[in-house]
Order: C-alpha cells, then structure tokens, then sequence
C-alpha cells in the first residue's frame, strides 16, 4: 500500500512540475517580457555610452578651468586625515582612513545624469517626428479651474467637467431633518 502512494505522489509531483515548467514557459515567451528584457540590456548599454560620454569627452574640458587644477572625478576634501597626511588621491587617503568628501565623483555622476536625461529627451523628441506627432512625453499644464497639474491631452475634457461642477449637480443639499437628541 505505501508503493501505491509513493507512485500517486510521484506522478502528482511529475504534473506539478510539468505544469510550473508549462507556465513559466508561457511567461518568458510573452511579448512585453521579452520586450522589456530587450529594453533592459540595450540601457546597459546606453548607460555606458552616456558614461564613458560624460567622463571621456565632457569632464576634460572642464578639468582645465583654472579653478578645477585636475580631472574632476579625483576632486576630494579630507574631512579627518589619518596618519601619514597629505594624500594625492583619494585612494591614499581611504588606505590611511581619512574621512573624505569625494564631491568630484558626485559632480561627475550628477553631470552623467543630467547628460543621460538630455540625450533621452533627444530619443523621446526623435520619436515623436518619426511617429508623426504621437509623444511619449507627457506635457502638464495647471488646470486654470481646480489647479492641479494635468496632462495637456485632457485640457478639453477638463473644461467640460469643471464646467459641469459649476452647475452644482455633483453636490446636493441634505434635505433630513436633524434630530433634537443627535442621536440617530
């Protein structure tokens, strides 16, 4: 009898698995996964471009201002030195233990993501003259009625409904009559 259930627990588990196997299958192969997998690894890609943009051709230039004296990125302040001071690069200084504010490497990264947000708007640009005027930028205009931020495609239909509530249909009056005690 245990060979029985042993043998029911294993072709149970055999369908079981099967059908996880069958499902997870399905899932890999619908479109939007195998489109934002595709998205995934081409802004890795995109990423590094940008970065080796900001680092290689940007950050140079700018490394030459008379006030900058060196490559951006190795801009630090020693906050608390450590034992053998003064340091020349910020790796001396973290292998002495000084506390450091590397603000070259957070300019560099900010001047990264502010050209990253540049050359995407650029994208999204292109898309829309490609595409003959549909946008994936969404504009936002304040509603002149109820002053919230709105996308501009519904600024027609936001006219119609603050008009609508002008006429005082979405609010009616309590017409009960309250009682004497307040309690109800």
């Amino acid at each position: 009898m245990s060979s029985e259930h042993l043998i029911d627990f294993e072709h149970g588990l055999v369908r079981r698995a099967k059908s996880v196997w069958s499902g997870f299958k399905g899932f890999l192969g619908r479109d939007n996964v195998l489109e934002v997998a595709v998205g995934l690894i081409m802004a890795g890609g995109f990423s590094t471009l940008v970065n080796s943009l900001v680092s290689d051709v940007l950050l140079p230039p700018i490394g030459l201002l008379p006030f900058m004296g060196r490559n951006l990125p190795a801009k630090f302040v020693v906050l608390r030195a450590g034992p053998n001071k003064p340091y020349n690069t910020l790796g001396q200084a973290a292998e002495d233990g000084a506390v450091t504010l590397a603000y070259g490497a957070f300019l560099d990264n900010l001047v990264t993501f502010i050209a990253l947000g540049f050359v995407l708007y650029g994208i999204a640009q292109m898309y829309s003259v490609f595409n003959h005027g549909a946008s994936i930028i969404k504009h936002i205009v304040k509603c002149k009625y109820c002053r919230k931020d709105i996308s501009q495609a519904v600024v027609p239909n936001a006219v119609v409904i603050a008009q609508a509530g002008k006429t005082g249909r979405e609010e009616k009056q309590d017409t009960t009559v309250p009682s004497s005690t307040g309690l109800i």
